[in-house]
């Protein structure tokens, strides 16, 4: 009879301890804290460096110490070429603005002039410039292709299996934090305001050198800037303007058919009349000119040759070598 009684008690007996244990013993919250869950802050993101200062790098790997200057422009400081004069005293100063996306060393039109006024008596200073709006996104920012994430399932279905989520419950989830490509990028610097401040810094040093003929020239793109600076900035230093195949940079206003014969100064007008699209430019330039009065403003035909770049670049120098003496 005591056999039978026994295991009976036992069981009663379990049966009545188990809920007690469960509410003693609730089961772990799957929440985590917010403070726990929260994904870390992401450090400052490093600027990227320019192409334009990437070509400078490689300049002042390349080209001699004396030639080099650093000049400061705002709050930026960047790489200028400079030539003294060959002669016992200098007829005067060029500022050389390049074009779009050219360093300060490019092969036409900027390094032929750069290095040959000085042996004519002519100081010369070249520029560099920001990168433009259109020039190509550096390595860094260019799209790449995902890597594979290796995830250990076995690890996983254990955890979950100690902690499975609640249904229905999606306030657990955290939300998604961008990733470091979705980060709104800062909004872009007017390029006129970094450009101008570069031709500033440009003039400042040619002031140093006691230059007091400075002449300002421009090729390609760097003939809009040019112009637009002295439009707007009207620097008594600078008398003389000098454009070589000039251009207009997207979405950039005025023309420059309304520009350059605007501005009351004297000004050399060089472009290609091999090309027809330089060469209708320049017929517009010239005709604004005429309805101006502008009796300062002169153009100088260059023919094209594409299978001479040296002897099309002399012919360049020559002719505004003799524009700059008759000024």
């Amino acid at each position: 009879m005591r056999r039978t009684v026994l295991p009976t008690l036992l069981t009663l007996c379990l049966s009545l301890a188990l809920p007690a244990v469960a509410e003693e013993d609730p089961p772990a919250n799957p929440e985590t804290p917010a403070e726990e869950s929260a994904a870390p802050a992401e450090p400052p993101r490093i600027p990227l460096e320019e192409r334009s200062q990437d070509s400078a790098q490689g300049l002042e790997r390349q080209l001699p110490k004396d030639e080099q200057q650093t000049l400061q422009a705002d709050q930026e400081s960047f790489l200028a070429l400079w030539k003294p004069a060959n002669a016992p005293e200098a007829k005067g100063l060029v500022i050389l603005v390049p074009g779009a996306d050219e360093s300060a060393d490019w092969p036409r039109a900027i390094q032929p002039l750069r290095l040959k006024l000085p042996d004519v008596g002519w100081s010369s200073l070249s520029l560099t410039l920001p990168d433009s709006k259109s020039a190509p996104l550096p390595e860094a920012v260019l799209p790449r292709t995902p890597e594979p994430v290796a995830v250990d399932t076995e690890a996983a279905a254990t955890e979950g299996d100690k902690q499975p989520a609640p249904e229905g419950d999606s306030a657990a989830t955290p939300p998604t934090e961008p990733t470091p490509s979705e980060t709104p990028a800062p909004p872009p610097v007017d390029p006129a305001v970094r450009i101008f401040a570069r031709i500033q810094a440009g003039i400042a040093f040619a002031e140093q050198q006691d230059s007091k003929n400075i002449v300002l020239l421009g090729h390609g793109d760097g003939g809009y800037w040019a112009a637009l600076y002295l439009k707007e900035h009207k620097p008594e230093q600078i008398k003389q303007l000098v454009v070589v195949a000039p251009q207009l940079p997207a979405g950039q206003t005025p023309s420059l058919d309304e520009l350059i014969p605007g501005l009351k100064l004297a000004t050399g007008d060089f472009f290609y009349k091999d090309l027809a699209a330089d060469r209708g430019n320049a017929v517009r330039r010239k005709q604004a000119s005429k309805r101006l009065d502008h009796d300062g403003y002169t153009q100088i035909a260059l023919k094209a040759l594409p299978g001479n770049l040296e002897a099309e670049q002399e012919q360049l120098f020559r002719r505004v070598r003799g524009w700059l003496d008759k000024q």
